[in-house]
């Protein structure tokens, strides 16, 4: 190492302490966190598109970023909360819990509940089976429908994995308080009423029809 890596180390360092961000006992774990956040910052759409002479809508370009990174730490988090349940963690709780709440859903209607592409969905509804977690059952009116049924051993699952599931949850709100919680949810319900929308009303319209919804 040069001495102007030891430098530049010492300018971030002194940085980090003026940020106000830095206490007495901070730890090697604050700094690191506040160069995290640091570099986050640095690319933000503004700074992309002001060093691309690019013209962007900051803010919705923002919310798009944020929705993107939220959705793989809610992957992330959902592996680690799940991991004693791995047969679920790949978004088969989602599905299993749906069927808990609206029993003997036919397949295309559980894939749709949950907004998946038909392949995606049923790829998930054949591992429930394989594992033995959903049942298939004919429909008492047209054997040429198959409903979903949740087995024995799936209720087992959906037992053991409420608490996980829960503090999964709890983990994913963060430190908001109660009030964010609210507001958050508000806006969220609102969003994906539209694309829940867009989902069942306009699957084959290409972005530009989609954006002329707005």
């Amino acid at each position: 190492m040069n001495t102007n890596f030891f430098i530049n180390l010492l300018l971030e360092v002194q940085e980090f302490e003026n940020s106000g961000r830095s206490k007495n006992d901070s730890t090697i774990e604050d700094f690191r966190n506040f160069l995290n956040d640091k570099h986050y910052k640095s690319q933000s759409p503004r700074f992309i598109s002001e060093s691309e002479h690019k013209k962007v809508n900051d803010l919705e370009n923002e919310i798009a970023k944020q929705v993107i990174l939220l959705s793989r730490f809610t992957k992330q988090m959902i592996r680690r909360g799940l991991q004693e349940f791995p047969e679920l963690y790949n978004e088969e709780f989602t599905y299993l819990y749906r069927i808990m709440d609206e029993p003997l859903l036919t397949k295309m209607q559980l894939v749709e509940k949950n907004a998946h592409e038909k392949q995606t969905g049923m790829e998930i509804i054949r591992r429930l089976v394989k594992n033995n977690l959903l049942e298939e059952i004919p429909d008492s009116k047209d054997k040429r429908v198959t409903r979903l049924k949740i087995s024995e051993l799936g209720k087992q699952y959906f037992d053991q994995s409420v608490e996980s599931v829960s503090i999964t949850s709890r983990v994913l709100s963060a430190k908001l308080d109660f009030e964010e919680k609210n507001n958050l949810l508000k806006t969220l319900k609102k969003l994906n009423e539209f694309h829940f929308n867009v989902y069942h009303q306009y699957k084959d319209s290409d972005i530009t029809e989609i954006n002329n919804l707005i």
